[in-house]
């Protein structure tokens, strides 16, 4: 009989500064030796459960629990964080917040250190970790100088090699690239296996996860345990539309297709699932467009170094009035730096031009008129407390009239659905309000483009579609939308154009569906199939085709 390792019986928990429970009546076991993927929307209480596990709370969030909550049968919030620590090791989402030694080894080391591990054994342990994690190489670099991907097995190495009983993953691949996350879910599987860890993944990406079985899915909403079970029964049901997570893409494919997915069998692994014959999707031929976009902004052999080290290299980038753009590549392809070209961050060599005209030498402040650049995380554009305070900055520090500033940060505000909050305190409200307050900032300054950093990481897939929404609107109003994404089906639903960078050069450009159908632009590019391209191998379809008779239902269903 299986060792119960984690029990919650009839656990609740109230943070000290709200009114009402964070988790309401949970009651979950896990056992020694599961992978369990916790699942839920923003504020669901998910990542609350995490930071019960590895004693966040109560040392350091206080609050009111009650009910039973124990690890290896002992009352977990009896423990010290210093005990906690040696059974639960945490993987944070924001790798660089981990790190703490000047070099990889270092860093390694730290827990060891920590320990009182004797010189030589420690050294020992470093060098098991680094061969089994592939850092052998990289052990004298500096860990914020590496890769996405080589940051996760840094951080990874440095809770394994304290060898605790439990491993928690919060939101792991977040800030990945499509092929770093892949890796990533597969050394999660090899270590889970090699080691036999109690693995614990908190992630909104569910398809990316499923990458690799997974023994049960938790799906907790608004505090509350709603789903505790197998991958399979959890994909035959709504729940996961319900409750604002998005489901595989093949799944949905699927049930285009007519496929009875409350009936099937192995519905998490698309290899062992039953497909009988579909209908040959026929593959889309584009009608020409007699009509030739406008021009808005051109770069021509554009070029950028770090020192010695180039990022740029022979850029030729044409951006067309009214379009929607998606900039994808590998962590460290050059992605943010073409995007602060775009925005005069940066002085490049090469030319750029604007409708026809030379506009090399325009400041950061003229840039900004051009093109607003919206980062991924809202709190890192906010500079003020109030919402009206906050759109109307750009204006006033350009000088313009008090009364035109009423007028314009208004209409923005209409614009982005927030006029009625408009007196509310930045601080009130949700993360994608606040995205769309910072939107707003730069809307109000009138840009014809609108450059966006990772617009949905992070999101629920109900905060995802607001987002994009949001944007779809803005492009029909007939602003040109760039957006910087890791996001394959986020390029795939709402772009019309993908530029493929990788080692600072323009790859590819051609549509999205092209992209996610050729197998060695992905491997080059560090991207990765969608599930569609398996699907249609599976049941014997052209993958193009079936991409773009994916593409074609979506865009109806949004009709």
């Amino acid at each position: 009989m299986k060792k119960a390792i984690i029990q919650f019986e009839d656990f609740s928990f109230q943070y000290q500064a709200q009114s009402e429970p964070t988790l309401k009546q949970i009651n979950l076991t896990i056992y020694e030796g599961e992978k369990v993927l916790i699942v839920g929307p923003s504020g669901s209480g998910k990542s609350t459960l995490g930071q019960c596990l590895n004693g966040i709370i109560p040392h350091i969030y206080k609050g009111q629990a009650g009910g039973q909550f124990l690890i290896e049968g002992q009352e977990a919030f009896a423990a010290s964080i210093y005990d906690k620590s040696n059974l639960v090791s945490t993987v944070l989402q924001d790798t660089d917040g981990q790190f703490i030694g000047l070099s990889v080894a270092e860093d390694l080391a730290f827990a060891l250190e920590n320990d009182m591990v004797e010189l030589g054994a420690m050294k020992d342990r470093v060098q098991t970790w680094a061969a089994k994690l592939d850092l052998q190489t990289l052990l004298q670099h500096r860990p914020q100088d590496l890769s996405g991907g080589q940051k996760q097995r840094v951080s990874l190495a440095g809770v394994l090699i304290d060898e605790s009983p439990i491993l928690l993953f919060d939101e792991p691949l977040a800030n990945l690239d499509p092929k770093s996350g892949q890796d990533t879910i597969d050394l999660i599987d090899q270590i889970h296996a090699e080691a036999g860890t109690t693995t614990i993944i908190i992630e909104h990406r569910l398809e990316d996860v499923l990458y690799r079985p997974v023994d049960r899915i938790v799906l907790i909403n608004d505090g509350q345990l709603l789903f505790n079970g197998r991958p399979d029964d959890l994909l035959q049901t709504q729940l996961l539309a319900d409750n604002g997570i998005r489901e595989p893409l093949y799944i949905t494919t699927l049930r285009q297709l007519g496929f009875d997915v409350e009936k099937a069998a192995h519905l998490s692994s698309i290899e062992q699932l039953q497909l009988e014959a579909f209908e040959q999707p026929q593959q889309v031929i584009a009608a020409p467009n007699p009509l030739q976009p406008e021009e808005l902004m051109r770069l021509e052999a554009v070029c950028f170094a770090y020192s010695d080290r180039p990022v740029l290299q022979d850029i030729n980038l044409s951006i067309p009035k009214g379009q929607r753009l998606a900039i994808v590549g590998k962590n460290g392809a050059g992605k943010s730096t073409l995007a602060k070209a775009l925005c005069q961050f940066i002085e490049t060599e090469g030319r750029c031009s604007w409708q026809g005209q030379d506009i090399k030498g325009d400041s950061i402040k003229e840039r900004a008129e051009r093109i607003g650049y919206v980062l991924q995380n809202p709190n890192q554009m906010i500079s003020t407390t109030m919402i009206v305070d906050e759109v109307a900055l750009g204006l006033r520090l350009r000088g313009v009239a008090e009364p035109e500033i009423e007028e314009r940060v208004h209409a923005a505000l209409r614009t982005c659905g927030l006029y009625e909050f408009r007196n509310w305190p930045i601080a009130a409200l949700s993360f994608g309000q606040k995205k769309r307050v910072t939107i707003a900032s730069i809307l109000v300054l009138n840009p014809e483009i609108i450059l966006l950093d990772e617009p949905t990481a992070g999101q629920d897939q109900r905060h995802y579609t607001e987002i994009m929404e949001f944007l779809n609107e803005l492009h029909q109003q007939g602003h040109t939308i760039i957006m910087i994404t890791h996001d394959m089906q986020l390029m795939l639903d709402y772009s019309d154009r993908a530029i493929v960078v990788a080692d600072g050069q323009i790859l590819a450009d051609k549509p999205p569906a092209e992209v996610l159908t050729d197998q060695a632009l992905i491997q080059a590019a560090n991207l990765k199939e969608t599930s569609i391209f398996a699907l249609a191998q599976k049941i014997g379809a052209d993958p193009l085709a079936l991409t773009q008779f994916y593409m074609q239902h979506k865009e109806d269903s949004h009709a």
